[in-house]
C-alpha cells in the first residue's frame, strides 16, 4: 500500500479567506518584526491521484500596524509593488506523509522573482460544516532567504551588524471548503 496519500477528497476546494491568514515574520533590531497580508486568495484541486494548490495575495494588502511603514513595504526597497503587485505560490502535487504531516515543494514569486521553496505543515481531516459544506485546515510554514527574490534593503546597525535579517519565515493558517453540492 502506498503510504502517500492525497490529502482531501477530490473536488475543488476555494479558500475561506475570512478564516484564514498568511503572516511573516523576521528578526529586526532586538526582537522579531511580523506582519500579514488583507487580501488572499487561494484554490486547492484534488483528484484521485494528486492535489496541486495556487494561492496569490496583493502586495497593496500588506499590513504591519504603521501606515508609513507598510508604504515603505510596498516600495521599491522591499516588494515593489507598483511593477510587481502580486505574490504567487504554487503547489503541483501536495501529498499526505502521514499522521496529518504534509511537506510540499513548490515554487514561490516575489519581485518577479520565481525560486523553489520547500513547505511543511498539517492538515486536518475533513469536516462537515453548519452550511453543508466540507472543511479542511491546511497550516504551512517555509523560511526563505529575502534577497533571493531582490528584497535586498538594509540599514547597518553602529556595529556594522545588519539590522534586519536575510530569513524570513511564512506562515499560512488556511481554511479550505468545498460545497457540498459538489460531485
Amino acid at each position: 500500500m502506498n503510504s502517500t496519500l492525497t490529502i482531501a477528497p477530490a473536488g475543488t476546494w476555494n479558500l475561506d479567506s475570512v478564516h484564514s491568514r498568511v503572516d511573516f515574520e523576521v528578526a529586526y533590531l532586538a526582537g522579531t518584526f511580523k506582519g500579514h497580508f488583507n487580501e488572499i486568495a487561494a484554490e486547492l484541486t484534488v483528484d484521485d491521484e494528486r492535489a496541486t494548490l495556487e494561492g496569490t495575495t496583493k502586495v497593496a494588502s500588506i499590513d504591519v500596524n504603521e501606515e508609513n511603514l507598510s508604504g515603505h513595504l510596498q516600495g521599491p526597497d522591499f516588494f515593489d509593488a507598483e511593477r510587481h503587485p502580486e505574490l504567487r505560490f504554487t503547489a503541483e502535487d501536495i501529498r499526505l506523509d502521514g499522521d496529518g504531516q504534509v511537506s510540499v515543494n513548490g515554487e514561490l514569486t516575489i519581485r518577479g522573482a520565481t525560486r523553489p521553496v520547500t513547505v511543511t505543515g498539517t492538515v486536518t481531516a475533513p469536516i462537515a460544516d453548519p452550511y453543508g459544506n466540507e472543511r479542511i485546515g491546511l497550516n504551512l510554514t517555509t523560511k526563505i532567504d529575502r534577497t533571493a527574490f531582490g528584497v535586498n534593503w538594509n540599514n547597518p546597525l553602529p556595529s556594522g551588524e545588519p539590522s534586519l535579517a536575510n530569513d524570513v519565515t511564512i506562515l499560512a493558517e488556511l481554511q479550505f471548503v468545498k460545497s457540498g453540492e459538489e460531485s
